[in-house]
């Protein structure tokens, strides 16, 4: 019988972009659609209800980031500002569109391991399955759709 994933396995996993539950499936189908089912293991993210909390987490980590430096350079070197822009806005739209996925699979992860939202169900069934050392039932394919 396989442990249920600890909170920073499941966090890890879904920075990842795989199933925070048994960390093989995809947990993305397009760029910020996450899948109804795993296709590993068949866990369901219905529940999932990251919403806006990925692009504030996004926002807040790329200006601490970006902003440093941003005056760093401006201190250090003092550029026209026709120059700070044209390094400042790609670098920042860039992070922020490398970070977005990973950070949304990472709320997905907390959701899903804290029992948030729909998962309360699934977090009752893996603590259940642990406790009973019942095996944890693998959805098929063809049921899921």
């Amino acid at each position: 019988m396989k442990a249920s994933a600890s909170l920073p396995k499941a966090l890890w996993r879904g920075f990842k972009m795989k199933c925070p539950n048994c960390g093989q499936g995809h947990l993305f189908g397009r760029f910020l659609k996450v899948v109804q089912n795993c296709e590993a293991c068949g866990e369901d993210y219905t529940p999932q209800r990251a919403d806006d909390l990925p692009a504030y987490l996004v926002i807040a980590i790329v200006g601490h980031l970006v902003v440093p430096a941003l005056l760093a350079v401006e201190m250090a070197y003092s550029p026209p500002a026709w120059l700070q822009l044209l390094i400042w806005l790609p670098v920042t739209g860039l992070a922020a569109f490398s970070l977005l996925q990973p950070v949304k699979g990472t709320i997905v992860g907390l959701q899903w391991q804290t029992g948030m939202h729909g998962f309360e169900a699934a977090r009752q069934r893996r603590e259940s399955e642990a406790r009973d050392g019942v095996a944890p039932l693998l959805v098929s394919k063809e049921f899921v759709s």
